[in-house]
């Protein structure tokens, strides 16, 4: 969330911020996790001596990955949203609900 960070300081509003530095980052995101994602296959799909090991292995790894492109594709945005809204309104001095 840094380019968030500085279109931030530059000016833009905090939903703006958020959401033009999601799509700036969002193909390289998506290009490192299923670059990492394809390269986990042949453990998932692994067969003969070791294979149990590599299986779970390798069934670990995919769901991480899986699992942290999500987080970081939907939810880092929307947190950094709300935290700066947070932040925002506390140095405003607005009471917080």
């Amino acid at each position: 969330m840094e380019f968030a960070k500085q279109l931030r300081e530059e000016g833009k509003s905090i939903y703006a911020a958020a959401m033009t530095a999601a799509r700036l980052r969002f193909r390289a995101i998506l290009m490192t996790a299923f670059s990492f994602i394809l390269g986990v296959i042949p453990l998932v799909i692994a067969s003969g001596a070791g294979a149990r090991s590599r299986v779970s292995l390798g069934t670990a790894v995919f769901g991480g990955m899986l699992a942290s492109s999500v987080i970081g594709i939907f939810f880092i945005p929307f947190l950094y949203y709300v935290i700066q809204s947070l932040v925002d309104r506390k140095k405003n001095g607005a009471p917080t609900s």
